[in-house]
């Protein structure tokens, strides 16, 4: 599933490329998670004025509302001058004087929904959850543990969550508690100020230098360019059950949290 990483990779990939277009037209294909919530024509004619991110959505700013975009669990973006015909699996089209969006979602998790502005009950219902930026200036150390010591359920499960901090995926999450040394069943609220803060630098630096490194590429996921991702030949832990810790050398434990895979190394996570 598309991360915050890959979700950022992919508007630093065509974000500059499609700033000051007009939409020119839009294809609807095969529904996905959440109509579009307007008629397709009322789109063409309107500029796009930048895109942003918040947490794993990405917000196409217009001259008139905003396009609010969802990868969901295996989508991708591709921006190109010139499309091919849509495949089975591409199921949104956004047509512009500087090129042409597409969504392929193989699993129709995704998303494309348009909304008044940020503040209206679409935007809301899709965003107004969600936790503080890892990589902005917002995401204070402080505020940080205190909503860790509110929550009782294990750390990994709380980082998942996303009301605390958002963003913070499967891989991230097992990384950052492997360079805190925090066990993922470890009580949130259990966790002091110093431990916290440790974590608090760990999700910064995991997710800072998986951008630089494109994301990671565990299936099919490549930015608008159709790059592929590298974050994952350097993980600590994640996808490495039995292998030997980079660390202490001793072998790699997986378990299951909330039906997702978690991966620890039993003597630097105590």
């Amino acid at each position: 599933m598309p991360e915050l990483p890959e979700v950022e990779v992919t508007r630093l990939s065509f974000a500059d490329r499609i700033a000051g277009a007009r939409v020119l037209g839009v294809r609807v294909g095969k529904p996905l998670r959440w109509a579009l919530g307007c008629d397709p024509q009322v789109l063409v004619g309107r500029s796009v004025l930048g895109v942003r991110r918040r947490g794993k959505y990405l917000l196409l700013d217009l001259d008139e509302g905003v396009l609010l975009l969802h990868l969901g669990m295996s989508g991708s973006l591709s921006f190109q001058p010139i499309q091919p015909g849509p495949g089975p699996h591409d199921h949104f089209d956004l047509d512009t004087s500087r090129g042409v969006l597409r969504l392929n979602d193989p699993r129709r998790f995704g998303a494309a929904v348009y909304a008044a502005s940020d503040s209206s009950p679409e935007a809301h219902k899709l965003l107004g959850r969600l936790g503080v930026e890892p990589l902005g200036e917002a995401f204070d150390v402080h505020a940080f543990h205190l909503g860790l010591r509110r929550r009782h359920a294990p750390i990994k499960q709380v980082l998942l969550a996303g009301d605390v901090v958002v963003g913070v995926g499967n891989i991230y999450a097992s990384e950052a508690l492997f360079i805190a040394g925090i066990r993922p069943t470890t009580r949130a609220s259990r966790i002091g100020f110093g431990r916290a803060a440790r974590l608090h630098a760990a999700v910064r630096e995991v997710l800072a230098r998986a951008v630089l490194k494109g994301g990671s590429t565990l299936r099919d996921f490549s930015n608008a360019h159709g790059e592929s991702g590298y974050f994952q030949l350097e993980a600590m832990v994640y996808d490495r059950e039995g292998e030997p810790c980079r660390v202490c050398g001793r072998p790699i434990r997986m378990i299951r949290q909330g039906q997702r895979a978690t991966y620890f190394c039993p003597q630097c996570q105590r």
